[in-house]
């Protein structure tokens, strides 16, 4: 192939992205969607030659992906029972034990984007993205469903030096790689401390996205024995690398690439205030290092959930936000609503609870992942406290996670003021998101923390005004113009905001039709990745600066 060997350092031409999620392929969370999204619009620009590597997972298909194998490594290896003409062995040296591991690559053109898969044993048996499912539990006790793999951090750096070593195959010498997360945030030491790579990539920036910070998400390793031979990085890289007596992967990334949240608020809470306890001090830690966190808030691709084409999102009925035009929203409403009285049928969920079919009645939602980082609790004790004084209220929440929530929220659909009101749609499924979305009134975000949140943006587009605890990324939704928000993260204050937002639903239908259309215009305006690309490719200028070639 082909490669630029220009001077011109303030022009981004080749960004590779190493994550372990890509929209439309293997998913979790939101790291899937701004890696796709954010990826095509780079692609779509014209002007930038994109590249993404991930695991092929062994719930992934690439053949009827429309992957094909690709010829890169000189010789032909056998990788869970199955014998491929190209491959090459990455070092995955565990303490006392030199080895190897082998790998092939698939790879296809997805809307600009050139997308590899990296083929490993490693990989082949995960059934699920991060942890393992209730398939796993049965064939193997220990693996408990909800669990994290044992060896994720193998997992994390094969698919790090894999992209390196494929990179040096393929002969690209990328302007940027791109590392999404704790999970792909060792590469940048490794590319410059490996003997290996640091001529190669000497001119080849970093830049790490730090998706959630939280406690639990650094992908760090106690180990420090097992980390210095897996990796392969030095002692004093593994040293100074630690957080709370652990290597973290964040914090060996300072060193050597710009490092950025998912937007600007998240940022500047992680590094000036005591919300950063729920990470370790993981941003207090870097700011005492010399490292301001970047801020860039995540875009949206609102054509993705365009309301005015119903068939591509599995609605009953077109409508348009931005104009103003809710006739077909309100057939959504209906549609939801009847199937819920009907108790289904359902495909991916289980129903708890069932609702008034009257569309008449302000419908509250809920999406998302049961647990307390989302607030689940607070929000059930704020329907507690709402609902007896609300008696046209509905709501209906649809998602999975701890087992706690999911029984509390079973029995809430059974109880004196639950019961017709509150309906627990237990799992998920894409296609009923969309349907839940586009029948809600509004759409609660009740977060202890979080780092940026797309469901904000998702609901507005559908016409779905949210309330939001105003912490975060969810400090973009603006109280009384783009949807409701408080300060005070309590069941009190919920039920306070929800008060408000149903006196508007009741007394002034108007000014809630004139705030869903201004929160589309607001992200159409600010929000698109249109917008959002500018601020990475000042980031990727940045990280290529860093590297101190000319």
């Amino acid at each position: 192939m082909e490669v630029d060997t220009g001077n011109d350092r303030t022009q981004v031409r080749s960004v590779w992205m190493v994550t372990r999620e890509y929209d439309k392929l293997a998913g979790a969370g939101g790291v899937k969607d701004v890696c796709r999204q954010l990826a095509e619009t780079l692609a779509a620009s014209g002007d930038c030659r994109v590249r993404a590597v991930l695991p092929r997972y062994g719930f992934m298909d690439p053949a009827a992906l429309g992957f094909t194998l690709a010829p890169v490594g000189g010789r032909s290896g056998r990788i869970g029972g199955r014998r491929y003409e190209h491959t090459f062995d990455v070092d995955m040296h565990y303490t006392g034990e030199e080895r190897r591991e082998t790998v092939a690559v698939w790879q296809a053109d997805i809307a600009g984007v050139r997308i590899f898969l990296v083929e490993a044993d490693r990989y082949a048996t995960k059934r699920a993205v991060y942890t393992y499912t209730d398939e796993d539990e049965q064939e193997v006790a220990w693996q408990r469903k909800g669990g994290g793999h044992y060896d994720y951090f193998a997992m994390n750096i094969l698919l790090q030096k894999a992209a390196l070593d494929l990179m040096i195959l393929l002969g690209e010498q990328a302007d940027v790689v791109h590392c999404h997360d704790g999970h792909a945030a060792t590469l940048p030491a490794i590319m410059r401390e490996g003997s290996g790579y640091r001529h190669y990539f000497r001119r080849s920036g970093a830049l790490v996205t730090i998706h959630n910070a939280g406690l639990g998400y650094h992908q760090e390793v106690a180990d420090l024995a097992f980390a210095r031979a897996v990796t392969g990085l030095p002692a004093r890289v593994i040293m100074r690398g630690q957080l709370n007596e652990c290597f973290d992967p964040f914090i060996a990334a300072a060193d050597y690439a710009i490092l950025n949240t998912v937007s600007e608020q998240y940022g500047w809470e992680l590094q000036q205030t005591a919300e950063d306890s729920r990470t370790g001090w993981l941003g207090h830690t870097l700011l005492e290092r010399g490292v301001t966190l970047a801020g860039v808030t995540n875009g949206i691709d609102p054509a993705a959930f365009d309301t005015t084409v119903p068939a591509a999102l599995g609605l009953a009925a077109a409508y348009n936000v931005g104009r103003g035009d809710f006739a077909g929203k309100e057939t959504c409403k209906r549609s939801l609503l009847a199937t819920i009285a009907a108790n289904g049928p359902w495909g991916q969920v289980r129903q708890y609870g069932t609702l008034d079919a009257d569309p008449e009645r302000p419908l509250g939602t809920f999406i998302g992942r049961l647990t307390s980082q989302k607030g689940v609790d607070i929000l059930i004790q704020a329907l507690r406290e709402l609902l007896p004084h609300a008696p046209s209220l509905q709501f209906v929440f649809l998602g999975s996670g701890s087992f706690e929530f999911e029984e509390e929220l079973q029995q809430l659909t059974a109880s004196d003021f639950g019961r017709e009101r509150i309906c627990f749609l237990k799992g998920y499924d894409a296609a009923l998101a969309n349907k839940v979305y586009a029948s809600g009134d509004f759409f609660l975000i009740p977060s202890r923390y979080e780092p940026c949140g797309l469901t904000d943006y998702i609901a507005q587009l559908f016409g779905n005004l949210p309330i939001v605890h105003r912490v975060g990324g969810l400090v973009k939704v603006i109280d009384g113009e783009t949807g409701f928000s408080y300060d005070e993260n309590t069941p009190a204050k919920l039920a306070e905001a929800m008060a408000g937002a149903l006196q508007l639903y009741r007394h002034h239908p108007q000014m809630l039709r004139t705030m869903r259309m201004a929160a589309v215009e607001r992200i159409q305006r600010l929000h698109t990745w249109e917008k959002v690309m500018e601020s990475y490719l000042d980031l990727y200028r940045r990280a290529m600066a860093m590297t101190g070639e000319t």
